[in-house]
């Protein structure tokens, strides 16, 4: 549920900071300081407004803020005991469905960071897939404390932007969200392929790949919606898998069986979070083609 943001600039201080308290985690402190400085034009002010009292804060309060912050799928996370905000984000990165192997991966890793650095590893797990939240908690364990914490500070606000984009509704909304999209056009009839199904994974290794959405093509080639959008494309490998095959025996071609092409696999990878991974299929029974559109 979102509010917007003419009704937080007229809320009571306590409304706002009842709204907004937990966009920080365990800080409602930020809410009370940026409630003093309405009205706001934009979402993206009253976001610098919010990371400014941060930034402003004593240094003990502010390394408090990163304490607050729960381990990634730590014991408190696996039995709730977290803030429920950080309970949507952990299982949206898959971390409430681990294998036991992967929960012991996890735990030597949040204890070795944590005898390290007197931190919990801070990661804003809606930008990565799983692969790559492991591959950046390994690769952070080699860095330095005063690294870290500036790594930590700025991992909670993107944390904190995501969770203020998701909550108020406004101008200026802030740039927290990607997309992966796909196209499918039929080169043999000059026209977009209509009934094409698609389906989209996340390669978490090589031998799990993690189903994210799956879709069928509409009379323009395209899917009705993006098959990631409105949140940020997690960092990771992903592959889109289009039913080529089926597609043409649809259309009543005399293919051979199997056919040459059938489930057409193309994989690609998102470095960008909030980019727009275009992904479209040029394709023939016997062909195809793609590139990173737009």
């Amino acid at each position: 549920m979102t509010v917007n943001l003419s009704a937080l600039n007229a809320a009571s201080p306590a409304a706002f900071v009842a709204t907004l308290g937990a966009v920080f985690e365990h800080a409602p402190w930020v809410a009370e300081g940026a409630a003093a400085g309405r009205p706001y034009a934009t979402v993206t002010a009253l976001f610098s407004a919010m990371r400014a009292i941060v930034e402003g804060a004593d240094d003990a309060r502010r390394l408090a803020l990163l304490t607050g912050h729960p381990e990634l799928a730590g014991r408190a996370a696996r039995a709730g005991r977290i803030a429920a905000a950080s309970i949507a984000e952990q299982a949206a990165a898959g971390l409430d469905r681990l294998s036991e192997a992967e929960i012991a991966r996890f735990e030597a890793l949040n204890a070795a960071y944590r005898d390290k650095f007197g931190l919990p590893f801070i990661l804003c797990v809606k930008r990565h897939g799983r692969a790559s939240l492991l591959a950046t908690f390994e690769k952070r364990l080699d860095s330095t404390f005063a690294v870290e914490r500036r790594t930590a500070e700025a991992e909670v606000l993107r944390i904190a932007a995501i969770r203020l984009d998701a909550l108020v509704s406004g101008d200026g909304p802030l740039e927290t969200t990607g997309r992966v999209s796909t196209h499918v056009l039929d080169t043999r009839l000059g026209r977009p392929a209509a009934g094409v199904a698609v389906d989209l994974f996340e390669i978490v290794s090589a031998t799990e790949a993690a189903l994210v959405a799956r879709a069928v093509t509409n009379a323009d080639g395209r899917t009705d919606t993006p098959l990631i959008h409105g949140r940020p494309v997690p960092m990771a490998t992903y592959e889109l898998r289009v039913g080529l095959g089926d597609y043409h025996r649809g259309l009543g071609l005399d293919l051979p069986e199997p056919p040459f092409l059938d489930v057409v696999p193309l994989r690609f990878g998102v470095a960008e979070p909030e980019g727009h991974y275009h992904v479209p299929l040029v394709a023939t029974p016997w062909s195809y083609q793609t590139y990173r559109g737009s």
